[in-house]
């Protein structure tokens, strides 16, 4: 087989990159990934340890010298956001990542690259593999659906572990060390569906162009969500079009890019005219944002029941009032402190779910504010809300032994200043810190962009930067 990424440096983390890349890890489908890290720390003769939630944690003894440092724990998740292009051909249930390079940067072919946390994994690999390296003992956890609830590091036993330290390496952006982020929620809005027993023409309308995102860390870039574009024109429709069903976007973390509705339409001409106008409001509402951004309409060859009228209203009522993207900012640093994304909209046998996820690093912002006001925007539309589980924020700690040793390392390496900052995106800190006691935490990876994305990618040289400056700070922890 021959290897996309065979000679690229550092050699063993891209060699171990590229070997889960060919393995299918979607959250929740993460079995054969799992049991490959466990196989495989067995085969190296590494204490290894696969728990029932499939998350993996890989023990090192510390090395001569080191046998009194405090022991670090380095942390990463094995799941990885599936999304893919629009008619691209992709089973993330089986299929392998297809690699690609251009210039510096490693994409996959069409698909999200899973750099979000794949990176992670081989760092953590490479460095449990290397014989040169020294180091205090390790404790390495690499977490399962951390993408879409964090349930691996939920349910991980904490007291499993004797770390002082923890280096996360879930962060995207090098000489950017994150020290604090946003926890948040599921909430979900189920709206009940009947229909009409009388079929008309079928037409397809769709949003498509959108450039989608992170929900938490491309929040702020005021990038369209389909969803929300959708119902808006929905709305001017309303009186000449049915609805059938409605669908958008793939998982609640992801800014949806695409969407649709399926409608039965009896006045055409006038249809095709609201439309018109709206691709011209839309191209110029978002001519920065997103530049690609069109409605397009199909005659879809068929008849169908339309839902009745009143279920259309509350279905296009409920998306066009739940409140998305940014919903707070700081007023001292450059933050955001809590949004919300609406990103699934399916239409089931019974009912319609709109699927959101919340964030927020403060965390009354969310259960006695935006959880609230969802629950009475239900109850005014007489639909269900429900809320899931919700996991937690890591807040800024004022003292922080690893964090000076990462600063300190960072400006020996590279000459110049860190920042230091937290984002609003959620991370498995938050969680770990609550398992284990007086645990120390830090996150940093390499530059990596459009997360969550078919467009996303990671810089060669930036993983060769942050691996080498991963080595130095465990040689400097003593």
């Amino acid at each position: 087989m021959e290897r996309v990424l065979e000679g690229l440096e550092p050699e063993r983390v891209f060699y171990y990159f590229e070997e889960i890349s060919m393995i299918p890890r979607g959250s929740g489908n993460e079995k054969q990934v799992s049991d490959y890290l466990f196989n495989l720390a067995k085969g190296k003769g590494w204490e290894v340890i696969q728990d029932k939630n499939l998350n993996i944690i890989i023990k090192k003894p510390a090395t001569k010298g080191y046998e009194n440092s405090p022991a670090v724990m380095l942390q990463g998740h094995m799941d990885m956001v599936c999304e893919k292009n629009e008619n691209v051909i992709h089973d993330f249930e089986k299929d392998p990542l297809k690699l690609r390079i251009i210039d510096d940067h490693i994409y996959a072919t069409e698909t999200t690259l899973g750099a979000d946390n794949g990176i992670a994994v081989a760092m953590c690999l490479a460095v449990l593999e290397s014989e040169e390296l020294k180091h205090p003992a390790l404790e390495v956890l690499i977490t399962t659906d951390e993408e879409k609830g964090m349930t691996g590091a939920h349910n991980v036993d904490g007291t499993l572990f004797k770390s002082k330290y923890l280096l996360n390496l879930d962060s995207e952006e090098e000489g950017v060390f994150t020290a604090g982020c946003a926890g948040g929620c599921e909430v979900v809005f189920k709206i009940p569906v009947s229909h009409h027993n009388v079929k008309n023409k079928a037409y397809k309308l769709m949003v498509k162009g959108l450039l989608g995102g992170h929900s938490g860390v491309d929040a702020d870039k005021e990038r369209g969500n389909a969803n929300k574009v959708l119902a808006r024109v929905l709305r001017d429709l309303f009186d000449y079009v049915e609805l059938v069903s409605i669908e958008g976007g793939s998982k609640t973390n992801v800014i949806p890019r695409e969407s649709y509705a399926i409608i039965n339409i009896e006045y055409i001409d006038q249809v095709k005219n609201i439309i018109e106008l709206w691709n011209k409001i839309l191209k110029n509402e978002y001519a920065f944002t997103d530049p690609s951004v069109e409605l397009v309409l199909e005659d879809m060859g068929i008849e169908s029941y339309p839902l009745e009228k009143n279920i259309f209203n509350k279905i296009v009522s409920a998306i066009n009032l739940i409140p998305t993207g940014v919903l707070s900012r700081s007023t001292a640093i450059d933050l955001v402190i809590s949004s919300n994304n609406l990103g699934v909209v399916t239409t089931k046998e019974d009912y319609v779910y709109l699927h959101c996820h919340a964030r927020s690093s403060v965390e009354t912002l969310l259960t006695h504010g935006f959880i609230p006001a969802m629950k009475q925007l239900g109850e005014a539309l007489s639909v269900e809300c429900e809320t899931g589980a919700m996991y937690p924020g890591w807040e800024y700690a004022k003292q922080s032994k690893i964090r000076d040793i990462c600063v300190e390392t960072y400006e020996e390496m590279f000459g110049k200043e860190p920042v230091v900052s937290a984002i609003h995106a959620g991370l498995e800190c938050g969680l770990l810190i609550g398992k284990i006691p007086g645990l120390d935490a830090i996150s940093m990876g390499p530059d990596a962009c459009d997360a969550h994305s078919p467009n996303e990618h990671v810089s060669i040289k930036s993983t060769g930067n942050i691996y080498k400056l991963l080595c130095k700070i465990l040689e400097k922890v003593k």
